[in-house]
């Protein structure tokens, strides 16, 4: 319906992003939905340095002879590449941005449970992130984005402790938003609306802030004594001052490896939305997809050792990380069986988001397979430092957390925004993006498996081709992230006028304007029913 055709209340509603409140009000905001925008903001100009920095690493690959640039700067171009995609992307990017915006709606709440705190996150985030661009501005560090010992504490002579305090102070920002979170799904849930009624989405969500609140400061201590041993040499991870750095490395992936569920739970819990959205049709076996989520936060914290096959642990307590971290895959299994199973007989529609979750779904259980291929101790030794498992990981990280984040983006964006966005660029977006990602690392998990270790600036001839075909990938992929950002800007201003529900979705977030009012509903819904009870599989969509 055009401008001309709504109400004053309405419009005032519609133009609630637009508004000019001026810089003030945004930056002292305490709306959930003003907050994940300034998070969207942020992680989107993350997201972008560290691309730059992969686009470096590309192009020093596509020749062998390592003729771009010098090996300290390729150094610096892999750790400050990995130190923004994890921390200040891949971690907060669905929590953070999705996390805030929906959970209050998911929920029938008008806000979180702590506004002022969700305000403090980001700004700690924002502290924690100039910390990390003053470091990349002075030349980087050349770590690499796991911060081993002792280099990190006595051979680097980069900018250690500037990144490290960085990384330091946002996981605070980590801990208060997942404080949050628990807080406010335990508290403020709409009356009717029981454990059994929560969207997936929630139930992800709520499993990533337990990890978040237990696995983050760990972390954050771990990071602190890099610091420490780095200026006064207490020692206790360097070897020359009666440390061990084997210490570090049970330190820091005990919290790393449940990161991995903080980046991939959240998009699970998008993933569920959409298939339900898209299929018309309830999730299969809700309450074991709910229990999946917590199971991974649990079993997450029992399978660090698997990076450590080759660090001096015993062989049998390599056996028992070995099964256990098979073990973990048993919950990610059942969540991608119960998608398929909702798909069947479905409703099905290739909408946007739906695009991406099926993208979702075929890179993720590649990542996951390779991941059990990792957790077998023979396997692990051959390819272990290798290409396989830089593909293993951004098959998980890339074509896992974000094509969920992207799908998100899409399915929310109407609600976020009160715009739709063009159809076909897209769809054509979505595709670009899955032929540029396997382009880009599936030529890597060959190139593991011959040898080529990560890490490395040049190379033998002999590996030229699949580094040439990974480069060329890269290229595109960049394309198909870049394309989603003009149209989705463009849209803002452009785009047809979004409904309520342009997809025809169930839940209480559908139930609000686009974009919804500042306390999210008039008066607190009652809910009685089951979560994603569609009708019929065949229920007419809203245009």
């Amino acid at each position: 319906m055009g401008d001309q055709m709504t109400t004053p209340a309405e419009r005032k509603r519609l133009n609630y992003l637009n508004a000019d409140y001026g810089v003030k009000s945004w930056l002292l905001a305490t709306d959930h939905k003003r907050i994940a925008l300034l998070y969207l903001l942020s992680i989107t100009v993350f997201f972008f340095l560290g691309g730059l920095m992969a686009v470096g690493i590309r192009l020093e690959l596509a020749t062998p002879a390592g003729d771009l640039v010098q090996p300290d700067t390729y150094n610096r171009l892999f750790t400050m590449h990995g130190i923004l995609m994890i921390f200040f992307f891949l971690i907060p990017s669905i929590p953070a941005v999705f996390g805030n915006f929906l959970i209050p709606l998911m929920i029938g709440a008008k806000d979180l449970a702590f506004p002022k705190i969700n305000l403090a996150s980001w700004y700690v985030y924002s502290i924690g992130g100039l910390f990390t661009l003053w470091s990349l501005i002075q030349g980087g560090v050349d770590t690499g984005w796991t911060f081993y010992t002792p280099f990190s504490t006595t051979y680097s002579n980069t900018y250690v402790i500037a990144t490290a305090l960085g990384i330091f102070i946002v996981g605070f920002s980590s801990i208060m938003t997942g404080l949050n979170f628990i807080v406010t799904i335990h508290r403020m849930r709409a009356p009717g609306l029981t454990w059994f009624r929560l969207p997936l989405f929630i139930w992800a969500h709520y499993a990533t802030s337990l990890i978040q609140i237990l696995g983050t400061p760990v972390l954050a201590i771990t990071i602190l004594l890099v610091g420490a041993e780095r200026l006064f040499h207490i020692g206790i991870f360097d070897p020359a001052y009666g440390g061990d750095p084997v210490l570090f490395q049970h330190l820091f992936w005990f919290y790393s490896h449940p990161a991995v569920y903080i980046m991939i739970l959240p998009s699970m819990g998008v993933i569920s939305e959409i298939i339900a959205a898209f299929a018309r049709k309830r999730i299969f076996g809700y309450k074991v997809v709910a229990f999946a989520s917590v199971t991974i936060a649990v079993l997450g914290f029992l399978v660090w050792g698997h990076h450590m096959f080759v660090s001096s642990q015993s062989p049998f307590t390599g056996v028992v990380f070995s099964f256990l971290s098979m073990l973990v895959a048993i919950p990610s299994a059942v969540k991608v069986f119960n998608w398929t199973a909702t798909l069947f007989e479905g409703s099905v529609s290739l909408d946007t988001p739906m695009l991406y979750a099926l993208g979702f779904i075929g890179l993720f259980t590649i990542g996951g397979l390779t991941g059990i291929m990792l957790a077998n101790l023979g396997i692990d030794i051959h390819v272990h430092d290798t290409y396989f498992v830089v593909a293993h990981f951004h098959y998980v990280m890339v074509g896992g957390a974000i094509m969920g984040y992207l799908g998100g983006l899409h399915y929310w964006w109407p609600k976020i925004t009160g715009r739709l966005y063009p159809v076909f660029w897209s769809k054509l977006a979505a595709l670009v993006v899955f032929v540029g990602f396997n382009l880009t690392f599936f030529p890597q998990f060959l190139l593991g498996y011959l040898g080529m270790p990560r890490r490395y600036y040049s190379y033998p001839e002999d590996f030229q081709v699949l580094n040439v075909m990974s480069s060329a990938g890269a290229t595109v992929l960049g394309v198909g992230y870049l394309i989603p950002m003009i149209y989705l800007v463009w849209s803002m201003r452009y785009g047809k006028r979004a409904g309520a529900n342009p997809w025809g979705a169930v839940g209480l977030e559908w139930e609000t304007p686009s974009p919804p009012p500042t306390f999210n509903f008039d008066e607190t819904p009652t809910v009685d029913h089951e979560a994603y009870e569609y009708t019929s599989p065949t229920e007419t969509r809203v245009a």
